[in-house]
């Protein structure tokens, strides 16, 4: 059983080469050119290599990353069009390669230039990933996620949870989820508890992504507290503050003013309206004057 297995380890992998040969001659090598990309679907890429759809798909994930990645650490002008038509021939290819769902999702959605700033591509992907794996409760969880963090549709979110919530081996707690998604709970605490959720359940650059979101959850609390301490100050001076240094010198803040980045708030002595600097990745303008 073991040499079996060898043998074929051996065959899939001599069989690489064949594959990217296959895949380059008709594409020419790789390059993240939309003129290239747009005109190929995982389809006509599956029919290029039948019997090695699974190695193909190793590739174009590969492909997916190395696009990501070079977008977005290192072009000037980041372009994240190709993406969407990579995890699709991505996911064409091996429908159940999950990592491709969960993390092209969070690719897709992330605000620009973090992500491509496309949240209902990055649901679509989920809503696929569901189609395809109707057994795997944690698929379903993400999705029913997104529709709540990133579409702020609570009927929906809930609708998928409770979905979720019926597949074998589920979570027990996602049909209470559900409920307190119903029940209007306050929002920020809701998106809390699924990121923290996600924070426990994911490692790598998903962990990290959930404690990035977690942490600009705590930066517009925060915020929400500053704001309430400038009105304070006004009610009692007579005028909004020059800067946020005089609320620690009357003694309606402490220690540094800074985000859990380490970035200073930003501070409008006009408006007397504290923000998130524009300079900090935990920024998110969909959770500014949103209250818990």
């Amino acid at each position: 059983m073991i040499r079996a297995t060898s043998v074929l380890a051996l065959a899939a992998a001599a069989a690489v080469p064949w594959v990217q040969a296959r895949v380059d001659g008709a594409l020419g090598a790789f390059r993240a050119q939309d003129e290239v990309l747009y005109l190929w679907k995982g389809s006509q890429v599956k029919r290029m290599v039948p019997g090695f759809e699974h190695l193909a798909a190793d590739l174009y994930w590969l492909r997916t990353v190395q696009y990501f990645g070079g977008e977005r650490v290192f072009a000037k002008d980041k372009r994240f069009d190709v993406l969407y038509p990579l995890i699709e021939i991505t996911t064409t290819l091996d429908p159940r390669m999950e990592i491709a769902y969960r993390y092209g999702a969070v690719f897709l959605a992330e605000q620009y230039p973090i992500g491509a700033g496309r949240p209902d591509l990055g649901i679509a992907v989920l809503e696929r990933a569901v189609q395809n794996n109707p057994a795997s409760w944690r698929l379903h969880q993400e999705l029913g996620f997104f529709h709540f963090v990133y579409r702020r549709d609570a009927k929906r979110a809930a609708e998928v949870l409770v979905e979720a919530s019926r597949i074998p081996g589920a979570a027990f707690w996602l049909k209470n989820l559900a409920a307190e998604i119903l029940g209007k709970g306050g929002e920020r605490d809701i998106a809390r508890r699924m990121w923290r959720e996600m924070l426990e359940q994911s490692e790598g650059a998903l962990r990290e992504n959930a404690r990035i979101h977690l942490m600009a959850l705590d930066a517009a609390d925060a915020v929400d507290l500053l704001n309430g301490r400038v009105a304070l100050f006004r009610e009692r001076m007579g005028r909004l503050p020059r800067d946020l240094g005089e609320l620690t010198a009357a003694a309606l803040a402490r220690g540094p003013l800074v985000d859990p980045a380490g970035i200073p708030f930003e501070y409008d002595s006009q408006t007397g309206k504290v923000a998130v600097s524009r300079t900090s990745y935990l920024r998110r303008d969909d959770l500014m004057g949103e209250t818990r």
